[in-house]
């Protein structure tokens, strides 16, 4: 494993990613910036991430104007790139750091993982591209490269504290930070998944798993468990011009983003019964029940919602929660993709 690393970091310069959030080897990087990357990558494509980065950094090019940014702008700017809990802690530590290190990154891993949103793998990928610590960062291509390299059999996610002792002594003291960079775009365009390249792979003279030909085992993960469905009536009301929205609550699923009023999303064989649908709707109305399933997959469970649609609205009965938006003027854009699914297509969202 001795050149392991030289023959890794030569790849690396020759052939590394152009990404907004990316700065060339020997560059200082902004650790704003290779912050905000990280929370915005967690379970996300690069490319659905790239417009994102750009607007974020362009409304709020430091962390002290996110900070001093209201959640709700955070929240919508964030709409539709989905796990919402990482927009909120995004805010929350844009203030801890704001108000407790004078609006500057701490430069440990440590300090780093004591900010909201940012644990051991965010930690240790700001301490090493952002301030040239030798810190061994671990996300998923990282892992599956190890876990080849030295044919590690331990199932995910047992497996992750052996792929990261495996990993530590090949980490350099003097380039950790592109030696990070590197494992994540050789695993993105070469050790991938399903089909690796392995015939242009700058390091596989060293690894375990191409010697044996038993690249596709590694890593190994445990069986995929069936997701469970839950099932809920949402309730679509359009009147006087005007759009009913809800405003969720702060904490939980999609917390603080505008949507439709619902009954819970919760694990049933079937759809709530018209009683039971009736205890949860915004207002008083004659209901339309449509015949379409909206299906939504999150990371733990599908949500398949039958949507009610106000024909005639009797009596506004709305909770505090509601919120009436002209429906001239609606802009779907800021509503998490699972209330985009929910709405009536085309013209028919302002023909009222």
């Amino acid at each position: 494993m001795t050149d392991f690393s030289a023959d890794l970091l030569d790849w690396y310069d020759r052939h590394r990613r152009d990404l907004p959030w990316r700065y060339a080897p020997g560059v200082a990087a902004d650790p704003y910036r290779v912050w905000l990357s990280e929370i915005m990558l967690q379970q996300t494509t690069v490319q659905a991430v790239k417009p994102y980065f750009a607007k974020f950094t362009r409304m709020w090019p430091k962390v002290t104007a996110l900070a001093d940014s209201p959640l709700e702008d955070v929240l919508t700017a964030w709409a539709g790139l989905g796990y919402y809990a990482r927009a909120r802690n995004l805010h929350r530590c844009a203030q801890a750091v704001r108000d407790n290190h004078d609006g500057r990154f701490p430069e440990t891993e440590a300090a780093l993982r004591a900010l909201p949103g940012i644990g051991d793998y965010t930690a240790a990928a700001i301490a090493a591209i952002a301030f040239g610590a030798r810190a061994t960062v671990v996300d998923g291509n990282i892992e599956r490269i190890t876990a080849r390299l030295f044919k590690i059999d331990t199932p995910l996610p047992k497996a992750k504290k052996a792929i990261k002792a495996a990993l530590a002594p090949l980490v350099p003291a003097d380039r950790p930070g592109d030696f990070a960079q590197a494992m994540m775009d050789l695993g993105a365009g070469i050790c991938r998944p399903k089909d690796p390249d392995c015939l242009i792979c700058p390091i596989r003279p060293a690894c375990g798993a191409q010697k044996a030909g038993t690249m596709l085992h590694y890593p190994v993960k445990p069986a995929k468990k069936p997701k469970p469905v839950r099932r809920a009536v949402a309730f679509w009301v359009a009147s006087g011009g005007r759009i009913l929205l809800e405003r969720r609550p702060d904490t939980g699923l999609l917390g603080g983003m505008q949507g439709l009023f619902s009954t819970p999303w919760v694990g049933r064989s079937d759809f709530p019964t018209k009683s039971e649908a009736l205890d949860f709707a915004p207002v008083k109305a004659d209901w339309h029940v449509g015949n379409a399933v909206i299906t939504h997959v999150f990371t733990h469970f599908q949500l398949d919602v039958q949507i009610w649609r106000a024909t005639d609205v009797l009596k506004d009965t709305s909770p505090p929660t509601a919120e009436w938006v002209d429906a001239k003027t609606f802009d779907a854009s800021g509503l998490p993709t699972v209330f985009k699914k929910m709405l009536p297509k085309g013209d028919d969202c302002r023909a009222y």
